[in-house]
């Protein structure tokens, strides 16, 4: 499989719900690397790089999100920022 790079938005509850470490964990046991982060109009963006299937159900399992999440709509795009090392959160943008 190829890999890809995609940037996705994230908006709806998706902020003080946990979204960002269950995004890290579930990255990483997808074996995904790239970084998460909440945006001041809040929004969470992610990075995801990896396999294709991999990046994929990441994207299709943050539909739902965590438990107390209510996520309204996803957008994604093809990306070419360079990998970062692990799955990480960052700071708000």
């Amino acid at each position: 499989m190829t890999d890809t790079a995609q940037r996705v938005f994230i908006s709806g509850k998706v902020q003080g719900v946990g979204f960002r470490d269950w995004v890290v964990r579930h990255g990483k046991a997808l074996g995904l690397i790239g970084w998460v982060r909440n945006r001041t109009d809040g929004r969470v963006e992610v990075l995801i790089i990896g396999n294709s299937d991999a990046s994929t159900a990441l994207i299709d399992k943050c539909r739902e999100g965590p438990p107390l999440a209510r996520v309204e709509h996803i957008e994604a795009h093809a990306d070419s920022e360079r990998p970062p090392k692990g799955f990480t959160k960052r700071f708000t943008l």
